[in-house]
């Protein structure tokens, strides 16, 4: 190998004060979450079905892979057989995630679990690339407005493939075993090493963030369950990719700065964190009406919201009584609508 995986130099890394105080504010929502999963699971239950929905369909929306919203939920619920590529690979990232929320426990942190997992991923299509390291060479581009290709990043070369994911997995289960520094630490650290290894030829995005939630609910942090980290990934796909350049520059000669992806990395998991507290507190005062639920959020909300947004954060309202609920509103005179189309807004 020509660059060297080395975690041991993390031991003695001083990530900075704003990323320390990041993983601080994590354990904070974790004893939080805690206290929800031991007085209120059927409030947990509920979140997670959701959870499961979005995150098959935020993971693979990224890379350009959907289907419509009945069918969708109808392939996550096993009800349907996918009819055509996409719903075939949507139903593989299922099955993947689903043996994560189940077995995670049985599962290490190798190259053989890593290839399984893929491997899912094109168990209804047909295809032969699934559980397989990549055979040619797949260089990174993005496309300008003018349609002018942009290299991006180039990974390492297909032939040390399978040398780099072993030394990989080999360096983040040494330094865990040392138990002198947090996961929180070196989670982000494996997950951008996995992309710019880039082992496979198709759905090493995917198999990043399916890595995520194994690693976080290995280690103790599950708030993955119950609120769609995909999604969140998607909501920030522009800060994602621009912060995965960031950190890569460099990457090959040793000498990149990590510390973007990482501020990002856990960026995320307190947005699910902070969205797992605020639909706990929802759900447990559903006992007040949709309208005043609705009503609620858009009035202590510090910008407009949209119907998208309210229908994300009120997940166990449907959107028609959302929909209906916001016509009451108007007619009432309690909310304003601002814009026009899909860029309608409501406040109060």
């Amino acid at each position: 190998m020509h660059k060297k995986l080395d975690y041991s130099k993390y031991l003695d890394t001083n990530f900075g004060n704003e990323i320390i105080n990041m993983v601080t504010n994590i354990y904070k929502f974790t004893g939080k979450a805690e206290l929800f999963s031991i007085t209120n699971q059927d409030v947990l239950e509920k979140l997670m079905k959701v959870a499961k929905v979005q995150s098959v369909d935020a993971s693979n929306r990224i890379e350009g892979i959907f289907t419509s919203d009945k069918r969708l939920k109808e392939i996550v619920l096993s009800k349907v057989s996918p009819k055509n590529r996409d719903e075939s690979e949507i139903a593989g990232y299922r099955s993947a995630l689903e043996l994560i929320h189940t077995s995670y426990v049985y599962m290490d942190i190798k190259p053989n679990v890593i290839l399984q997992l893929h491997k899912m991923l094109y168990d209804y299509s047909g295809s032969n690339i699934g559980g397989k390291y990549k055979t040619t060479e797949n260089i990174i581009e993005e496309q300008d407005l003018y349609g002018n290709k942009i290299v991006r990043f180039i990974p390492v070369k297909a032939f040390q493939t399978k040398e780099y994911l072993e030394s990989l997995c080999e360096e983040y289960n040494y330094i865990l075993n040392q138990n002198i520094i947090d996961p929180l630490f070196i989670i982000p650290v494996f997950v951008f090493d996995f992309l710019c290894i880039h082992p496979f030829s198709d759905g090493n995005g995917r198999m990043s963030r399916l890595l995520t939630l194994l690693l976080l609910y290995k280690t103790g942090y599950y708030v993955g369950k119950y609120i769609s980290i995909e999604k969140i990934i998607e909501d920030s796909k522009d800060t994602y990719y621009d912060v995965l350049q960031l950190s890569n520059a460099g990457w090959h000669e040793s000498n990149n700065n990590i510390n973007p992806f990482i501020k990002y990395y856990l960026g995320t998991i307190i947005k699910a964190y902070r969205t797992l507290e605020e639909r706990y507190i929802i759900v447990r005062e559903s006992k007040i009406s949709n309208q005043e639920r609705i009503y609620n959020y858009i009035n202590e909300s510090i910008t407009p919201m949209s119907k998208k947004e309210l229908v994300d954060v009120l997940s166990d309202i449907s959107q028609v009584t959302i929909e209906r609920q916001l016509n009451n509103l108007l007619k009432e005179n309690k909310i304003i609508k601002i814009g026009q189309g899909r860029a309608t807004q409501y406040k109060t």
